[in-house]
């Protein structure tokens, strides 16, 4: 009889029996490991069938999309697949050579054989966005040069237009003869490159796009605040109150979900203008004189007041499905053992709604990133955000590798921010439900 203890013992079951080295075997004779490799590559497999539909949806509505999104933001060919001969003078000729008569004839060639393909659009358009006025200077010249010019072509440039001599074009031009270039990633962070090729920032006037990403991080943090401040006490007033009630006032944060987003925004518009509600209420309480209502829309106040509407239930929801679950016997207790109320809330109740704040937070926060729509119609000029100059790039100047390198930022910047929630918090104790 064999050992109990030995290690080595023979052991023998119903379904089966052992295998001729003493390893265990299933009914029919196959090695019980290599049976239970198998049942676990099938059920892998189903697992994966399962859900390969949404990871195709994800990959063909989400990952490639943001793939070209990001190839945009560094690739405009405009000028390099449609004058082949200044490409490459540029790359035969380091940076700081002067343009000599090769250089102005390959100028020559390549005006005439795109105006004659009607592609002298595409290349003013490109380097229009580095050199803003010079789009009409290559169209004006597609026309004149279309059936061709005589040598020397520098003087019969230079008659067409005194502008083809400015060093500056021709610094713009070279770094528009490569497709793949960061200069619209400078352009997104107010910089630009000099003749030499230094980066150096653009003149005070121009710089817009580091302010409006300052604005726009700026006021979704204030939203997310003041959101926080205002679901707080509802959602602990629906997680407290019995069920029945609880459920009716439910309905009233739910509410606007039912409602179009646009006739929320515009209904916001009717009640904060200066002859709009809430002005006349005040009016008629003696808050505010009649000639001094208040400023309240196109501004970042008509900003923030509407967001913090339209978000306000992103914020509600996650509080109320983590305060639902929170046992008040935990106060109770300690309020029994001697804690005021302030320190049973601060010290025992706070803490265990944080996985909803967590959540309802990066809801808001980012949702109000990335709003349009809203800022659009209540922001004016000091409450609009970067989301709307990403719109105007890519429906009013076309400029879709600027947008997509402003869009490309400030994806970034929402990445960072998550992983510094991460690192401070802790994305496992996030909690959506």
């Amino acid at each position: 009889m064999a050992n109990a203890l030995d290690p080595h013992a023979a052991i023998v079951t119903e379904a089966g029996g052992l295998a001729p080295g003493g390893t265990l075997k299933t009914a029919d004779g196959q090695p019980l490991s290599r049976a239970l490799a198998r049942s676990s590559r099938r059920a892998r497999r189903r697992a994966f069938l399962l859900v390969l539909p949404l990871l195709l949806f994800i990959l063909l509505t989400f990952v490639v999309p943001i793939g070209q999104m990001l190839q945009r933001s560094v690739k405009n060919d405009g000028f390099s697949a449609n004058m082949p001969q200044m490409t490459a003078w540029f790359q035969a000729n380091p940076r700081g050579t002067e343009p000599d008569e090769a250089a102005w004839g390959a100028l020559a060639s390549d005006l005439e054989a795109a105006a004659k393909e009607r592609t002298i659009g595409i290349v003013g358009t490109r380097v229009n966005y580095d050199l803003p006025g010079t789009r009409s200077l290559f169209t004006s010249a597609g026309r004149k040069v279309r059936d061709g010019l005589e040598p020397p072509y520098r003087e019969a440039m230079l008659d067409i237009d005194k502008d083809w001599g400015n060093p500056r074009l021709w610094s713009v031009m070279r770094e528009a003869s490569s497709a793949y270039t960061g200069n619209f990633y400078l352009a997104a962070m107010d910089r630009t490159r000099d003749d030499n090729g230094n980066i150096v920032q653009v003149a005070e006037e121009q710089r817009i796009y580091l302010k409006l990403f300052m604005r726009t991080f700026w006021l979704s943090l204030v939203i997310t605040a003041t959101t926080f401040l205002l679901g707080f006490p509802i959602a602990h007033l629906l997680a407290t109150l019995p069920m029945r009630k609880s459920n009716l006032l439910m309905i009233l944060v739910l509410l606007p979900f039912w409602t179009s987003l646009l006739v929320r925004t515009t209904a916001w518009m009717v009640l904060l203008q200066q002859q709009g509600v809430v002005n006349d209420i005040l009016v008629w309480l003696g808050v505010i004189n009649d000639n001094q209502r208040l400023q309240m829309i196109f501004n970042q106040t008509g900003t923030i007041i509407a967001m913090t509407h339209i978000l306000l239930p992103f914020m509600i929801l996650p509080l109320y499905s983590v305060m639902r679950t929170i046992n008040p016997s935990y106060v109770r207790a300690a309020r029994s053992l001697g804690a005021t109320s302030w320190t049973a809330f601060r010290r025992i109740y706070f803490p265990q709604t944080l996985p909803g704040l967590g959540a309802g937070a990066l809801l808001v926060f980012i949702l109000a990133v990335g709003y349009y729509i809203t800022p659009a119609l209540v922001g004016g000029s000091s409450g609009q955000l970067i989301s709307n100059l990403i719109a105007m790039h890519m429906t009013q100047t076309l400029n879709w590798s600027m947008a997509a390198a402003l869009a490309s930022l400030l994806l970034a910047g929402v990445l960072i921010l998550y992983w510094v929630y991460d690192r401070l918090v802790g994305i496992d104790n996030l909690k959506l439900g």
